[in-house]
């Protein structure tokens, strides 16, 4: 028998997509607060390059020792980085998570033009996540934000009503045509003996009843004005990864259920689940009531009965969208014409029954007199919470909230 010996080569082998992902999980989040050149002039309309998304790579196995000190000063000293060893494992862990499916580069489509790929200019190749990468994103959030919550496993939402099911809440109740045939034993035999079994009659037999659950409509609005990342912390990246987390709770808890998310600043907009990590803040004022508007059309378009609306907030109104379409914007304190249609907003959910569950990511006292007053009008709930712990929050009363009937 022969052994051959080779000469030790590095490399990321090892690593694989879910890992890669893992480590520039931040990096795809980023809501714009980690650019300090235009941290004061944010972008919304920027969006992750390959060029971006190999220095998230290369920053990331650097923070991680993984680089071979050989390999760097290869690198600091080559003409061509992507000609370099180390260009070239960062353009195979790129094309990895390529192949596993967790990033798509314009050239991947078949029905388009083919690109240079990761040759050449990178720099101008956007990059888009997939499905699985949002999946991804949206589980490492709940793991995350449900790490406090305990080991139950959330079912559907409980209502005061019972009805004819599976699971047994205790309750029994006369036989009505319809219902599904859990027969009570107990109950029935005592009206067989007490009539005997030849005068038995439909009324007579009884039913064991199960808790009623429904399903429940939500939509999530996040505000991506420009103080979501202005006074020296990011809150707009821990609303995204609560509504990412929310999307795949109820995508895998409640299957029942549905959640469509939308943005405010000067206007509002819908957002598809699968371009919400990426979503910018923006040099934006805060038109609260055009969201809440936006949010009462989408529910409407939803089926169901039972409806809520999560608000996600760190402003108070500064802008109002008027009949001509202008935007009328005022930062300075409550504006009382943009306060009044914000409430007129608030009232009409009111009458439609949408809760409005509000999330303050501030504390000052005219803020809160703002929250306060939406709380009473709609019956909904209002939480003064941290980007640190909103996520805790948000799904702590999604998944505990009663929900009674009128």
């Amino acid at each position: 028998m022969r052994v051959r010996y080779s000469k030790y080569e590095p490399g990321f082998d090892d690593l694989t997509g879910a890992d890669l992902m893992d480590m520039i999980q931040d990096f795809l989040m980023d809501s714009g607060f980690s650019d300090p050149y235009n941290r004061y002039q944010p972008d919304p309309n920027r969006a992750p390059t390959a060029e971006d998304l190999m220095d998230a790579l290369l920053q990331a196995l650097l923070e991680r020792d993984r680089i071979p000190e050989e390999w760097l000063r290869e690198a600091r000293n080559a003409r061509n980085f992507q000609e370099t060893r180390l260009g070239q494992e960062l353009q195979r862990l790129m094309q990895r998570l390529q192949d596993e499916g967790y990033i798509r580069l314009p050239g991947d489509d078949p029905t388009s033009p083919r690109g240079q790929g990761m040759q050449g200019m990178a720099q101008e190749t956007r990059l888009e996540l997939t499905n699985k990468s949002v999946d991804f994103l949206g589980l490492k959030s709940l793991r995350t934000l449900l790490g406090s919550l305990g080991k139950n496993v959330p079912g559907a939402h409980v209502t005061r009503h019972f009805a004819s099911g599976v699971e047994s809440s205790g309750e029994t109740k006369p036989y009505e045509f319809g219902d599904q045939p859990n027969i009570n034993i107990g109950e029935t035999l005592k009206q067989v003996v007490m009539k005997g079994l030849e005068n038995i009659e439909e009324r007579d037999l009884t039913i064991e009843l199960s808790e009623y659950t429904a399903a429940m409509n939500t939509v999530v609005l996040l505000d991506c004005s420009h103080s979501m990342i202005l006074y020296g912390e990011d809150r707009f990246t821990p609303a995204k990864r609560v509504a990412l987390g929310l999307a795949h709770l109820i995508r895998t808890q409640y299957p029942g259920d549905q959640v469509r998310f939308g943005i405010f600043h000067d206007s509002a907009e819908e957002v598809p689940l699968g371009r919400l990590p990426t979503v910018q803040v923006g040099p934006y004022h805060t038109n609260t009531a055009e969201g809440l508007k936006l949010a009462r059309k989408m529910l409407r378009k939803m089926s169901g009965e039972m409806k809520q609306i999560i608000m996600i907030t760190d402003g108070k109104p500064s802008a109002l969208t008027l009949p001509s379409g202008q935007i009328y914007k005022n930062a300075w304190g409550l504006d009382p014409v943009i306060l009044a249609e914000t409430l007129k907003e608030a009232t009409l959910a009111r009458k439609e029954g949408i809760p409005i569950h509000t999330f303050m990511l501030a504390r000052e006292p005219e803020l809160l007199a703002f929250v306060k007053k939406i709380t009473q009008i709609t019956k909904g709930k209002a939480y003064l919470t941290t980007p640190g712990n909103i996520g805790r929050y948000v799904l702590m009363d999604f998944l505990n909230r009663k929900v009674s009937r009128n």
